[in-house]
């Protein structure tokens, strides 16, 4: 198994490790103690192993899972937060003005780093998974969740808080408002069957089963895909709502002219245009999916 300290740049810490399980492809399991509860020293570790995979050419993508069977991440801790509460109470101001945002905690950076990378993050769901636990799965770009006893939620509003790690930003832009609503205000809890009925996983694993390999099968897939291409196409979603459509159109032609100087993607279009006479069907796929492992393969000798 290859530990977090071998991956280039990475922050020594107990509470990440980091496997290569396959080529392109990185395993990170987060084990933030016995109970499961995040807080700011491991988001700041999770935060550098971003950091560290993003500058990393040899991996295209990336599986999150916790460390502990049952246990994604349970929440945030309560600890940890009710010390905020106090320093905030004892401060004497109110911090109700948006024209004066508060600045990212370490967790909210951490989940920032983990949308922005360029690379697709894919959360394997193994356990429960609440509150910040719940927001972290929501930060990656695909999640897939092991069947179980466990649950997924945003309870918050039931302790008098919001959802403070990007819930109701993230959670409106996957499901809408309306539902978005009804999932945030009445505090919901949910099943795994019920978040994949909901639209919120790629896959739901019978229990008993490896989430984990589940995961680590989708994550090969798009590792064998050219990166830029994949990157500028994980971008134009992430911001699809954060403008008009007529700027999100104009970026989409950018981007879709930018991926076209990719040496990889030429080499891949010439080759689907020559074994399927320019037409897309499934052999001309199938016929890609070999040019891309190779086109992968040939980047990454490059890069060393």
């Amino acid at each position: 198994m290859t530990r977090e300290a071998e991956t280039p740049e990475a922050p020594e810490t107990p509470l990440i490790e980091i496997d290569r399980p396959a080529a392109g492809v990185a395993l990170v399991r987060i084990d933030p103690g016995p109970e499961g509860l995040m807080d700011a020293a491991a988001a700041d570790a999770l935060a550098g192993a971003v950091t560290a995979l993003d500058a990393d050419p040899g991996v295209r993508a990336v599986v999150l899972t916790g460390a502990v069977p049952g246990m994604f991440v349970r929440h945030y801790s309560l600890i940890e937060l009710g010390a905020t509460a106090e320093k905030v109470a004892a401060s004497g101001r109110r911090f109700n003005d948006l024209s004066r945002p508060v600045k990212p905690a370490p967790f909210n950076a951490c989940l920032d780093r983990i949308q922005a990378s360029p690379k697709p993050w894919i959360a394997a769901l193994n356990g429960w998974a609440m509150g910040g636990g719940f927001e972290l799965a929501l930060a990656c770009d695909l999640r897939v969740a092991l069947d179980g006893p466990w649950k997924f939620g945003l309870p918050e509003v039931r302790a008098g808080l919001l959802p403070g790690g990007g819930g109701t930003q993230r959670l409106t832009r996957l499901l809408g408002e309306a539902r978005a609503l009804d999932f945030v205000l009445r505090g919901r809890i949910v099943s795994p069957a019920d978040a994949d009925r909901l639209g919120l996983l790629s896959a739901l694993v019978p229990e008993g089963g490896d989430v984990t390999s589940t995961a680590l099968a989708l994550a090969a897939d798009l590792a064998a895909l050219p990166r830029l291409g994949l990157a500028h196409a994980k971008r134009l979603v992430r911001t699809a709502l954060d403008g008009t459509l007529e700027q999100g159109l104009a970026a989409e032609r950018t981007l879709f002219v930018d991926t076209l100087t990719d040496p990889d993607t030429r080499a891949l279009v010439a080759r689907m245009a020559a074994d399927a006479d320019g037409r897309i069907d499934d052999a001309a796929l199938e016929a890609a999916a070999g040019t891309v492992q190779a086109l992968g393969t040939a980047s990454e000798d490059g890069a060393a």
